[in-house]
C-alpha cells in the first residue's frame, strides 16, 4: 500500500490494483502508436539495466486479438508474455489480458491527450493476492521503461 515513484512516474499499490500514472510531452496519438506499433513497442518496453533483450513482438491491436512478447533472458533462456485485448479504443484506452500466469492482471492503459502533453495511467487489476504481491518492485522498471519511452517519443514528434 502507499505511493512511490520518480519525479515523472507515480505509483499506487492498493492490493489487488498497481496504478502507475505518468505524464510524456507527446500529442496522445503519439504516445498510442508507440504502444501499438511492434516496431516501436520493441525500442523501449524492455528496461534496459534488467540485462533482458526484447526479441520479439507480436501485436493484434483490437478487440479478440493478441499479443504476444519475447525476451531473451541470456544463455538461450527465453520468457514470453502474451494475452488478448478486450478494449481497443484509437488513442485513448487499452485493455488487455496477461495469460501467460493464472496471477496474471488485467491491464488497462489509459491515454489523456492535453494539447501537446499526454497523461498516462497504466492499471492492473490482480486475481490473487500471490499475483498482487508478485508485482512488487514493478515500479522500477516501469519508471526505466517510461524514460526509455520519453526517448523514443522525442523522435516521433
Amino acid at each position: 500500500m502507499g505511493t512511490k515513484g520518480d519525479d515523472r512516474t507515480k505509483v499506487s499499490r492498493n492490493e489487488p490494483e498497481l496504478v502507475i500514472t505518468r505524464t510524456f510531452d507527446a500529442p496522445a496519438h503519439i504516445v498510442f502508436k508507440a504502444w501499438t506499433t511492434p516496431e516501436l513497442f520493441k525500442q523501449w518496453w524492455a528496461p534496459k539495466s534488467f540485462g533482458m533483450k526484447l526479441v520479439s513482438v507480436e501485436q493484434d491491436v483490437r478487440v479478440g486479438g493478441g499479443y504476444r512478447v519475447v525476451f531473451d533472458r541470456g544463455e538461450g533462456q527465453t520468457m514470453a508474455f502474451f494475452g488478448t485485448y478486450k478494449e481497443v479504443v484509437p488513442n485513448t484506452r487499452l485493455v488487455w489480458t496477461n495469460e501467460e500466469s493464472p496471477e496474471g492482471p488485467v491491464t488497462t492503459v489509459t491515454f489523456e491527450g492535453k494539447g501537446e502533453t499526454t497523461q498516462l495511467v497504466l492499471r492492473e487489476v490482480y486475481p490473487t493476492k500471490a499475483g498482487f504481491d508478485g508485482s512488487e518492485g514493478m515500479e522500477d522498471g516501469m519508471s526505466e521503461q517510461f524514460s526509455q519511452l520519453d526517448q523514443l517519443l522525442a523522435t516521433l514528434r
